[in-house]
């Protein structure tokens, strides 16, 4: 059964993991993924789940999808508890993830019933398609990606940062772009969407 806990902003979302996860997570190993935020100059909030992780009890196992060799990316994707994708650029994600075949094992994964977890960029990923991000994260970062096709873990597409500064404006342009066109979930940074098997819920 597919388990998806779905953030624009860890940090703020972390207390509810636990009671998601149904099960005890001290002690529990997470791949943490900080790909998408490897283009980007602001990197406080991917230290901010870092702490909140290790505040939970958690071990973090970072995973910088990038630069890390094919036999590691394998063995932490296989054989740690839970998977984190951080916020970034959705579109640079994107591109690491398919040229090193990551994309592949993290669908693997969850399809076998691996919980992820996702924070704004990683949260946009696991959507049909991830071009409608582009309000808000430039493709000009991905320069060798050939597909916007995302993970397709899910059949609905995260907004993430609705009414949350700074990217209120963004948020709203892609509402009026595609809001009619693709099942558009917008979250705030104090909420999340949890997906359990077939169960969607905002919360």
């Amino acid at each position: 059964m597919k388990q998806l806990f779905l953030a624009s902003s860890f940090e703020d979302v972390a207390h509810r993991l636990p009671e998601f996860a149904g099960q005890a997570i001290t002690g529990k190993v997470v791949t943490f993924i900080p790909t998408a935020n490897v283009s980007q100059e602001n990197h406080s909030y991917v230290l901010a789940a870092k702490k909140a992780f290790e505040a939970l009890g958690m071990i973090v196992d970072e995973l910088e999808v990038s630069t890390a060799s094919a036999v590691d990316i394998k063995r932490k994707l296989e054989e740690n508890d839970y998977i984190y994708v951080s916020g970034g650029n959705t579109f640079f994600l994107r591109q690491e993830l398919a040229i090193t075949g990551a994309d592949r094992l993290i669908i693997e994964q969850v399809n076998q019933g691996k919980l992820y977890i996702g924070e704004s960029a990683g949260s946009v990923i696991t959507s049909p398609d991830i071009a409608y991000i582009s309000a808000m994260d430039s493709i000009k970062k991905a320069p060798l990606l050939t597909s916007t096709q995302g993970l397709n873990l899910v059949d609905f597409y995260t907004l993430p940062h609705y009414n949350s500064a700074p990217f209120e404006v963004d948020a709203e342009t892609i509402i009026t772009d595609y809001g009619h066109k693709v099942n558009l979930k917008p979250i705030s940074n104090a909420q999340i969407i949890t997906v359990l098997g077939d169960k969607v819920a905002i919360i």
